[in-house]
């Protein structure tokens, strides 16, 4: 025993295939999804429209932004703590992108989005949702070799 704190169990994230080049990002939460298209060439990273579903309508509102961005994989924010503890919404965001995967046959990729949110408002966003999820995406996008 080190006396050090317990770490998060964190996934081991795939490596980005270099032909992967297009991606939406979510953010997702129970009432709405924030959504955001962007490309590795660029690096950034564009708002879209919230998603503001739940359940199956969810679902087949993501299908829709889909079919439009045609993406080669999807990349979601998963909450945790500021101590990096999960909670909740962590499970919530992990579920959320197993079954992406499941029904769209993407390859997701995971994103720590502490404060995503908290920097969206703070930015004076006139849509938090989808700026926290272009957030995420810019994030994901700055880590791609």
């Amino acid at each position: 025993m080190t006396g050090l704190p317990a770490q998060p169990t964190a996934s081991v994230q795939p490596a980005v295939p270099a032909q992967f080049q297009t991606f939406l990002a979510f953010d997702f939460g129970l009432k709405r999804t924030g959504v955001a298209s962007g490309n590795r060439m660029l690096r950034t990273a564009s708002p879209q429209a919230t998603i503001k579903a739940e359940g199956d309508a969810r679902f087949a509102q993501v299908a829709e932004r889909i079919k439009e961005w045609q993406p080669d994989a999807l990349v979601i924010g998963v909450p945790y703590h500021p101590d990096g503890a999960s909670h909740e919404n962590t499970q919530r965001a992990l579920k959320f992108g197993r079954q992406l995967r499941g029904r769209f046959g993407l390859q997701v990729f995971e994103v720590d989005e502490r404060y995503s949110t908290t920097e969206a408002i703070a930015s004076g966003a006139k849509d938090a949702d989808a700026a926290s999820a272009c957030i995420i995406l810019e994030q994901f996008l700055r880590n791609l070799p």
